[in-house]
């Protein structure tokens, strides 16, 4: 039997009972749609949501005219509002070791994304072929895997990406690293299974597995 998804923090969303401001009724039904596509998947029904919510289908409609256009504000309300501008300078503030820069980045990182919501439409709209996935995956690539590409470099005293531009296996170190942060939320979140106690202790391990052992990529590509 698969085991039961760990998901304490989506109850149902309540119905709308009364009558709201348009703008707080705007924000209440992107708040229901994140946890109703997060429960049902990206392929879940507009009409279903309205049920859920105690109001008409056309009502969605008068504020979003189509489901993408809902999807769009469900992006920005569960992944930009959640990303903190300050984490790109975080990584670069070399007055830190890149290890301590590295790790506190992650563990901030995490207290945003490790959500069943977050993690749940993530993974719905890459299955989906929603571009939610893609539209975040690039603001990861550019606000976290090249920097911190950029600092490993400046770490190790070889010259900067505006002098000999990122490798592949480079840019593929820093992704894997990030890619197992990212599995634990997806083991937790939908495969219901166990994920560490000591999350920061396994955030820091994870961090100094990556700077010892890509040494040598970083080395040799710039050779």
């Amino acid at each position: 039997m698969a085991p039961t998804v760990d998901c304490p923090e989506h109850p149902t969303p309540p119905k709308i009972r009364r009558r709201l401001p348009a703008a707080e009724r705007e924000q209440q039904i992107v708040e229901a749609a994140a946890q109703f596509f997060a429960e049902h998947g990206l392929g879940g029904q507009t009409r279903e949501l309205a049920k859920e919510l105690g109001i008409t289908h056309s009502a969605i409609f008068r504020y979003f005219p189509t489901k993408e256009a809902l999807l769009d504000r469900v992006y920005e309300h569960v992944y930009v509002k959640r990303w903190n501008p300050a984490w790109t300078g975080l990584v670069r503030d070399r007055s830190q070791p890149l290890s301590s820069r590295i790790v506190r980045f992650y563990a901030e990182y995490t207290e945003q994304i490790f959500d069943f919501v977050w993690v749940r439409i993530f993974v719905f709209s890459g299955l989906k072929g929603y571009d939610i996935a893609p539209r975040y995956l690039t603001i990861i690539r550019e606000r976290v895997i090249h920097p911190i590409c950029a600092e490993v470099r400046a770490d190790l005293g070889l010259p900067g990406p505006e002098t000999i531009p990122l490798t592949e296996r480079e840019i593929e170190a820093a992704w894997a690293m990030h890619g197992k942060v990212f599995y634990l939320a997806i083991r937790k979140f939908v495969y219901g299974w166990p994920i560490p106690q000591n999350l920061s202790q396994t955030i820091s391990d994870d961090v100094k597995s990556f700077l010892e052992g890509s040494r040598f990529v970083f080395l040799e590509s710039v050779k």
